[in-house]
């Protein structure tokens, strides 16, 4: 995808919240959702980008052997979610403040991590978007390794692959299969404007029930009309 599709794309899907994408994704009968991955930034923070998916596998510590785990983060690009899939695991980190900085010179979108994270301080200063399943303080260092880079991920249930795009904000993070992207975000936007119409409506002093019926609210990814 080009540089320019990617922001044309990001735009549009920037002026949504996951809420209105996880509807639109109901719609197609696609999980989205990753449970347990919630948001370790500022309030209000929002990202939005292809993925770049890195597996990793434990390992025993070696006496007077170093592994560093997270030399990847070269090899992503501009505007990319990095998406880590470390089995969970609440013993140890793969994400800390170096891979924040790095990532942030980079312009590297955010990253999701099934796992635990540290250095929440340095995370929060940068204003980095940063989505965990934990958080600890442990370094994954000669405790996890790389296994593989940019494979296809089983988070929960959910497939992420390569090149899928990862939401997320205060509410948590989604993927969005990139072959259903421009259709999950054309009706996200229908759900949102279905949800301000009715909001709208009551507003002006119409009961909600009627409010719903009326404009939609059983199949709000379809145009208000």
């Amino acid at each position: 995808m080009q540089t320019t599709q990617i922001d044309q794309i990001k735009k549009r899907l920037m002026g949504l919240d996951s809420a209105a994408i996880s509807d639109a994704m109901d719609s197609l009968h696609i999980p989205a959702g990753l449970a347990g991955i919630v948001p370790r930034s500022n309030v209000g923070i929002k990202m939005a980008g292809p993925a770049f998916t890195v597996r990793y596998e434990p390992i025993i510590p070696e006496q007077g052997k170093f592994l560093n785990a997270g030399n990847y983060i070269d090899e992503v690009p501009a505007g990319y979610v990095i998406v880590v899939d470390n089995q969970g695991r609440t013993d140890c980190t793969s994400w800390g403040n170096i891979l924040t900085f790095k990532a942030v010179q980079k312009g590297i979108a955010g990253s999701v991590i099934y796992g635990s994270a540290r250095d929440l301080s340095e995370v929060r200063r940068l204003e980095y978007p940063l989505f965990t399943t934990g958080v600890y303080m442990v370094s994954g260092k000669n405790r996890a390794k790389v296994a593989a880079k940019q494979c296809t991920l089983d988070i929960g249930g959910v497939a992420i692959s390569p090149g899928d795009w990862i939401f997320a904000d205060d509410n948590g993070s989604l993927v969005i299969p990139q072959q259903h992207l421009l259709t999950v975000i054309e009706r996200a936007e229908n759900v949102d404007k279905t949800e301000q119409a009715i909001i709208e409506a009551i507003t002006n002093g119409e009961d909600l029930v009627n409010a719903r019926e009326k404009l939609g609210y059983a199949v709000p990814w379809k145009a208000v009309q």
